[in-house]
């Protein structure tokens, strides 16, 4: 297609005059058959360029993605959008329900699916008898930091590849350092693919590090932050009971509308409090990591993280969720000393010996079913023939490659000077220079107000109630 018949179509089926920063560039490369990595910032549209090719293309558009609820976040954008040909295929669907569906992968246009459903013989071989117009992998990123040891399937995406004819494959991510994109080339073996790469940098976002003492003085800032500060807010957390604790403590002490998402939550529930945040009838999302992969609201201002992210990488892709309309945004993470041992802890929950590594192979060459989830982890590399000294030198390779995340991790965080400074040289970018507006320096106090993000009296300001104020509301007669 030529550019103008792309511009036609993206003004009739999409309804956008411009395509964004990206979009055309990968398009025009893709419909010429190349294989694309694309490291495009959130909020940039990276679905449309999908779709749009679909659209332009016969044949069907497999998108591999690590969630269930951003499948179906995806499948129900594109049906409001008019396109009816589009299904997930999940561990949710029922046995008639999935072979229904692979009957007639000849009458969709978008299949969304997760790497260890693609990895299934039988979708597989369904695959083989319809014709692939593109095959996508989203959040691409998980290929080098999930797959070694937390979702291996993933790093098994490369033979499924060659198995599918090697359809014109587009990787999407939005944060992937040198190292990362050239772990993605290698795992999928595409070594000439093109690759177009945009700044992570997203000027509208201050960045801020709040230094606290303790747990206690954490969540009496974070409590002033979401009071004071315009909304609407996001607040990631680690751990689910901590997620369910701070919202309910949240719900309880002061006016706010607040929710806590987590996967232990029942998938309808999850819907329900998507669509609340998205409508603007939440004020304060507590969320794990899984929340906002797939949300395109654009005028959340304020991204707090109660405890560390695990790299700096995931830093970036949570905080890309604030200002997507333009507007001033603030990314705040809260640091008290030791944060960093929670996630050395979290690292370990997938770390293994090379004496563990050879113990759950001789129980798998017993023949006795995984135990726990690092050995259903280990078992896929079991079935796949790779020796133990094998797995053993890519668990340790992962663990430090984690602990070099993490050092770099807390360079951004104990920065004396300017925290993008570091951000952008982690991604290979040159710096920027330090304003008022870029980032805050050590003992700062952060500028809400300067910055025009203190709740204003014309918009709703919520209060801190005492306990005695909490439980009069409690008792008020009903109206």
């Amino acid at each position: 297609m030529s550019e103008d018949e792309l511009y036609e179509l993206l003004k009739t089926k999409y309804g956008f005059d411009e395509f964004r920063p990206g979009q055309l560039a990968v398009i025009q490369k893709l419909l010429a058959g190349q294989d694309v990595l694309a490291v495009l910032p959130t909020g940039t549209g990276k679905s449309l360029i999908y779709q749009l090719v679909g659209t332009a293309l016969p044949g069907l558009v497999v998108v591999v993605s690590p969630l269930i609820s951003l499948m179906q976040d995806q499948v129900a954008r594109l049906n409001y959008q008019g396109e009816k040909q589009v299904a997930a295929l999940t561990s949710q669907l029922d046995y008639g329900a999935r072979q229904y569906l692979l009957n007639h992968l000849g009458q969709l246009k978008f299949l969304f699916i997760s790497p260890e459903m693609l990895g299934q013989d039988i979708i597989q071989t369904a695959l083989m008898q319809v014709q692939l117009a593109l095959l996508v992998i989203d959040e691409a990123h998980c290929i080098s930091t999930w797959g070694p040891d937390f979702r291996p399937d993933y790093r098994r995406l490369g033979q499924i590849r060659q198995r599918l004819q090697a359809p014109t494959t587009l990787m999407l991510t939005a944060t992937a350092t040198q190292r990362v994109r050239q772990d993605i080339l290698t795992q999928l073996t595409v070594p000439d693919a093109q690759q177009i790469l945009y700044s992570v940098n997203r000027p509208n976002i201050y960045l801020a590090v709040e230094q606290v003492n303790d747990e206690a003085s954490k969540r009496a800032t974070l409590q002033h932050l979401v009071t004071s500060a315009r909304g609407p807010v996001i607040v990631y957390f680690t751990s689910k009971r901590q997620t369910d604790l701070i919202a309910e403590w949240l719900r309880t002490t002061t006016t706010l509308r607040v929710a806590a998402y987590h996967a232990g939550l029942a998938t309808d529930d999850r819907f329900k409090i998507q669509q609340q945040f998205m409508a603007g009838q939440l004020d304060v999302i507590c969320a794990t990591s899984a929340f906002g992969m797939g949300i395109n609201k654009a005028d959340i201002r304020l991204v707090i993280h109660y405890h560390l992210p695990t790299t700096l990488a995931d830093y970036v892709q949570e905080i890309g969720r604030a200002g997507r309309d333009g507007q001033q945004a603030m990314a705040i993470m809260l640091y008290a000393p030791g944060d960093e041992n929670l996630v050395r802890n979290l690292n370990e929950l997938t770390a293994a010996t090379p004496n563990e590594i050879q113990q759950d192979y001789s129980r798998y060459q017993a023949q006795q079913p995984p135990t726990d989830d690092r050995s259903k982890v280990l078992q896929s590399y079991w079935l796949q023939g790779t020796p133990p000294t094998t797995v053993a030198t890519i668990f340790a390779d992962r663990q430090v490659a984690k602990e070099r995340e993490l050092r770099t991790l807390m360079s951004y965080v104990q920065t004396t000077t300017c925290h993008r400074t570091v951000m952008l040289t982690y991604f290979g970018e040159p710096a920027v220079t330090h304003t008022d507006q870029c980032c805050q320096l050590a003992a700062e106090p952060l500028p809400l107000a300067a910055l025009g993000l203190m709740a204003t009296h014309d918009e709703p300001t919520a209060t801190i109630m005492s306990w005695d104020q909490h439980l009069a509301q409690l008792f008020l007669p009903n109206s």
